[in-house]
């Protein structure tokens, strides 16, 4: 199919719930990506912080060719292999014990709402239910996600939602003792608000959650579905903010473009779960775990992480040199190669003009451009990448 006929048939047959652009994406390599119609492309979205290793990578490649002629998938009834391998690299590599696997991040924030209140009702009784969220967050599109994301524009029109959630505002210390209190089952919150614009908590804010969590016996659960496994110069971002959750979730980068979601928890939280209590057909099935088992090799190699650092640092100074001789209030905000900048109303026309000249990014909120290149990007790429960027801020802003 031609292009305009991917978007015409496109249009008549997809539901219509992502606002495209009009282009289809058909090859990528490393940080490159082409559309239908051949036009090259820098990827600064990478599936939305999903192909970190880049498109295409040869690893990964030849892993899944290898295990495609092996087997793709069977039942949770009997042991995978993989998933037994990609549960140990993630537990001897983290805080925690066990892991459960699925399908995607949404997924795995739904099993880790649920862990935590099946280990709330098994310890301390059925008053413990409530589930307290950031306001600005993002958690999935479940119901239960849903609820649980700090965002009404995102719960308009699925009222009734679940009942026992409630939000505290980001790095607000004052409201925390307010929020929990002994019917909180746990509190779940990303280290870096992703769809939120790229929103930092404080050291100070988590230290406090977690001293109440403590306090009222509430579990403490990270979601690293965005930050998670490399995309802020560590492994997972928490361990910037020096603290340890008692549950985690990981999804997108964990398979590098193949649909793989976890929930990794303390042995005691991990308990709680029983045969039956919780389940997934296609989770952690023999493709996606051997994919899985790959991209942490990968990123647990000596100097990868650091270089990641690196770039991110660099790619950051260099864009908020662009923020201020333009004279945009705020910091670039972000770790790593997860970068956000505030430019207004005219987020979407710079985003437009990239795309035209090359490069994709987006836009968060109609006003915050967020950056995601693959961890694997080069210097070049990213000094190729602003200068895109600086036509198209003289461009919009002259």
């Amino acid at each position: 199919m031609n292009t305009e006929e991917i978007l015409a048939t496109g249009q008549e047959k997809v539901m219509n719930t992502y606002g495209r652009l009009p282009m289809a994406l058909v090859k990528g390599q490393g940080t490159l990506v082409w559309d239908s119609d051949g036009k090259r492309y820098l990827d600064f979205v990478t599936g939305l912080a999903v192909t970190s290793l880049g498109h295409s990578h040869p690893e990964i490649v030849e892993t899944i060719r290898q295990q495609a002629g092996e087997i793709l998938h069977s039942s949770n009834l009997y042991w995978i292999p993989g998933q037994v391998k990609l549960a140990k690299l993630l537990t001897d590599h983290s805080f925690a014990a066990k892991a459960f696997f699925c399908n995607s991040g949404a997924e795995a924030n739904e099993g880790a709402i649920k862990l935590a209140r099946k280990y709330a009702k098994k310890y301390y009784g059925s008053e413990k239910y409530k589930i307290v969220s950031l306001k600005n967050s993002f958690h999935g599109r479940t119901l239960a996600t849903l609820t649980a994301t700090g965002q009404q524009k995102y719960q308009e029109g699925y009222e009734p939602l679940p009942e026992g959630f409630s939000y505290l505002e980001l790095n607000n210390l004052e409201q925390v003792e307010k929020a929990i209190d002994s019917q909180t089952a746990a509190v779940i919150i990303e280290p870096i608000q992703g769809e939120g614009g790229v929103n930092l908590l404080s050291k100070e804010f988590v230290s406090k959650i977690k001293d109440e969590c403590v306090k009222y016996g509430a579990l403490l659960i990270v979601d690293e579905v965005q930050t998670g496994m490399g995309r802020t110069g560590k492994l997972f971002a928490h361990q910037w903010l020096d603290f340890q959750p008692d549950i985690m979730t990981l999804a997108k980068a964990l398979g590098n473009g193949v649909p793989i979601g976890a929930v990794l928890a303390t042995e005691e939280v991990a308990a709680a779960f029983r045969p039956g209590d919780h389940a997934s057909t296609f989770g952690g099935n023999h493709l996606a775990t051997a994919v899985g088992c790959k991209v942490l090799e990968i990123m647990t190699r000596e100097g990868f992480l650091p270089e990641v650092q690196i770039k991110g640092d660099y790619f950051k100074h260099n864009l908020q040199l662009l923020a201020e001789k333009y004279g945009l209030d705020g910091q670039v905000r972000g770790l790593g190669l997860m970068l956000g900048l505030e430019v207004g109303v005219r987020g979407p026309e710079i985003v437009n003009t990239c795309c035209q000249k090359g490069l994709l990014i987006n836009c968060i909120g109609g006003t915050i451009l967020r950056f995601l290149p693959p961890l694997t990007v080069t210097k070049e790429e990213i000094d190729e990448a602003l200068a895109i960027l600086k036509e198209a801020f003289a461009l919009v802003f002259s």
